[in-house]
């Protein structure tokens, strides 16, 4: 055993085990030595060198540790807990949040180091309320001033400093178009429209329920993969009626029959600015989505349109995420939003929610952009038919 690390280790941890940290450490330290590259037996030599009281040492034999491996779950703990006892908040904070994101919160744990996330979390979010505090304390005067979109995006830049919101970014399934803000919801001042769609929800609704009173006739699944195609998150919605849609208008070709049975709505949506893309767009439709059921979280075909939904039928317990805020759905309120920005929707009540969905241009690109596409998107249908659709997603 003189030169065996694991010969060493072993002994050192049956010492522990005893109750001997004195002579745990000093095994546990020759392995340690014997195999200076293995960081579980410099971090085996700090728990022994604890149970000794040499914080010290035992400092020391951590920061061996986790100069090997950075993020080994149980040094990352007891370092903090050791920054901790020693009154240094920031060092324990830093060691926590790396603790935090080294661990699969998913992953079973024993009881005792199970705890101590627990601990490292409550922690953590206890130093972002007193920072948030303080920075509230210092800048609010400075935000009250700002106008409100400023505010509001200074705000996001404050919660995702203090760990509280996460960055979403474009993540288009078919066309990025690059340099565009990514934006979840969209400002209204975008689309000056949107008043007259609202003023119409009355009149939309009443001819949705048209088509309802027919027992759904020309409704159809959203989710719709050919036999063989991954489904991946869709498997539950795929060729399945709680999810499901009639289109007015679909890759920028007009419905006849729907249309002829929504005269006031398809009459609204031809004076619409709606995205002018032969062959991809306009898409207006509306969508369904049964009791209890839920669209997974997914990212749509390209971030140069932006969807527009104007909620036509909406029971308690709905609500619409993208990226990191949630809203929930109201009866005639319409709000435009980046769907290749991760979303995802619930309708959590025992009721029908219906939804008319339409997309319209990014407001950020321009004249010249929109024309380029246009010729992009034409030459590229030529170039490779059938090339998949821009329906939101």
């Amino acid at each position: 055993m003189a030169d065996d690390p694991r010969a060493l280790n072993a002994a050192g941890l049956q010492a522990l085990q005893a109750g001997d940290g004195a002579r745990a450490a000093t095994l546990l330290r020759r392995a340690a030595d014997a195999d200076p590259g293995a960081a579980l037996l410099w971090y085996n030599l700090s728990t022994a060198l604890a149970v000794t009281g040499d914080s010290a040492a035992e400092a020391e034999a951590l920061t061996r540790a986790l100069d090997l491996e950075p993020y080994l779950p149980h040094a990352l703990l007891a370092r903090g807990r050791l920054h901790e006892t020693a009154g240094e908040a920031e060092a324990a904070v830093e060691h926590y949040r790396r603790l935090l994101a080294a661990v699969d919160p998913a992953a079973p744990q024993g009881p005792g180091f199970a705890a101590g996330l627990a601990h490292a979390a409550r922690t953590v979010e206890a130093h972002a309320d007193a920072l948030a505090a303080r920075l509230d304390a210092a800048l609010g005067t400075h935000i009250d001033a700002a106008d409100p979109q400023s505010a509001l995006r200074f705000a996001h830049c404050v919660e995702i400093g203090l760990g509280r919101r996460q960055v979403y970014v474009h993540q288009p399934l078919v066309l990025h178009y690059p340099y565009l803000p990514a934006e979840q919801f969209l400002d209204r001042r975008h689309f000056p429209w949107l008043a007259e769609l609202e003023a119409a929800t009355p009149v939309i609704r009443a001819e949705l329920e048209g088509l309802l009173a027919e027992g759904g006739a020309g409704f159809a699944p959203y989710v719709a993969y050919p036999p063989g195609t991954p489904v991946n998150q869709w498997a539950t919605l795929n060729h399945n009626d709680a999810w499901a849609a009639q289109f007015l208008i679909k890759h920028g070709e007009p419905q006849p029959a729907v249309r002829a049975r929504c005269p006031q709505t398809t009459a609204l949506l031809d004076r619409l600015p709606l995205l002018d893309l032969p062959g991809r767009g306009p898409v207006a439709f509306f969508s369904l989505l049964k009791p209890r059921t839920r669209i997974p979280p997914h990212t749509g075909a390209t971030n140069i349109r932006t969807i527009i939904h104007l909620p036509l039928i909406v029971p308690e317990r709905c609500s619409f995420r993208v990226g990191s805020e949630t809203r929930a759905w109201v009866e005639g309120e319409a709000f435009a939003f980046d769907d290749t920005i991760e979303h995802e929707a619930i309708n959590d009540s025992d009721q029908l929610r219906a939804v008319l969905i339409i997309d319209t241009w990014n407001p950020h690109l321009s004249t010249t952009e929109r024309d380029l596409l246009r010729h992009y998107v034409a030459a590229l249908a030529a170039a490779r038919p059938g090339e998949p659709g821009f329906e939101p997603n």
